[in-house]
């Protein structure tokens, strides 16, 4: 007998695949993939993430002895909440394309889903410079890191969270023909995009204005993705931090301490990168259903207008 004869009819391969996605998402964990996660906010997201029983990929550019902590330390903190997770590291930088798309293939490779996208990777300038004596060197890198990483890595994630939809929907048709009724799996996989972002998105500081112009191109990223892909049903989201505790603030504690102190924000003390963890761990909960688009302040808040 020809071997092919042994192998199913094109309709018995579609029910196949069907029943196979319909099980596999339904046995795994989510998934997030966070860029920067080896310290500051990364790190705080993937451990409140860890506690809700989410697997991920954690991806670092340098520090690898960094990432691998605190992959140990997520596993340890879903340990003690009941949860077993499993989290890989992927050194990637997010400003060159065939680091973006290596990230998503390993997390492909990986894991073979994506619920989560957490562009939390960026940096400062090497030094603070007056407008008026600041370099293009640093302006293109920080563009370069904070605003096209970001940018392209969505786009990769977003056409491989709509390419996962149309599975589930394919899963859906296949449980609703053979059961009367849509597959609960199919109902589950409700991706999410989120990007933190900064206050230095509209807050004015003359002696970096590279970063805040980076910052203020990153906070469109979020309503373009979100009016793009609410027909998919991926609901998109930026998280924007105030003053949090992290080795970038390091250099600038003192002077911080003190406009805390004299009433920079309403709420006065530091943020925690868990702060802007739980927020994260909101929004991958499903917590915010009914909305897309929006800006989340972590800011204790320093958005608001006093007189």
């Amino acid at each position: 007998m020809d071997a092919r004869d042994s192998l199913p009819n094109c309709h018995e391969q579609n029910s196949f695949f069907s029943r196979r996605v319909i099980h596999t998402f339904a046995r795994m964990n989510p998934v997030a993939l966070i860029t920067g996660a080896s310290r500051g906010i990364g790190r705080g997201a993937a451990l409140e993430l860890a506690q809700i029983g989410c697997d991920f990929v954690i991806n670092y550019a340098s520090n690898a002895a960094a990432a691998r902590q605190t992959a140990l330390d997520c596993d340890a903190k879903a340990k003690i909440h009941g949860h077993k997770i499993r989290t890989e590291i992927c050194q990637a930088d997010v400003a060159r394309a065939g680091d973006r798309q290596r990230l998503i293939d390993f997390t492909r490779q990986t894991f073979g889903r994506l619920d989560l996208l957490v562009n939390n990777a960026g940096v400062a300038p090497n030094a603070r410079a007056d407008i008026l004596e600041a370099t293009e060197e640093s302006f293109d890198r920080l563009i370069s890191v904070n605003v096209k990483g970001p940018y392209f890595l969505t786009q990769l994630a977003a056409r491989w969270m709509i390419e996962q939809a149309g599975a589930h929907s394919t899963a859906s048709e296949y449980s609703e023909a053979t059961h009367g009724q849509g597959s609960h799996g199919s109902q589950s996989y409700r991706p999410k995009i989120i990007t933190i972002s900064s206050v230095s998105a509209y807050a004015a500081s003359v002696n970096r204005g590279d970063y805040c112009i980076s910052k203020a191109a990153l906070s469109m990223v979020t309503p373009l993705f979100a009016a793009r892909l609410a027909e998919y049903g991926i609901n998109v989201y930026e998280i924007r931090p105030g003053i949090i505790a992290t080795d970038m603030t390091g250099p600038v504690k003192a002077k911080y301490d003190k406009l805390i102190g004299e009433g920079l924000t309403p709420i006065q003390r530091w943020g925690t990168p868990e702060d802007v963890g739980k927020a994260v761990a909101a929004i991958a909960q499903d917590l915010l259903p009914f909305s897309t688009g929006e800006v989340i302040n972590v800011d204790g808040g320093f958005h608001l207008r006093r007189l």
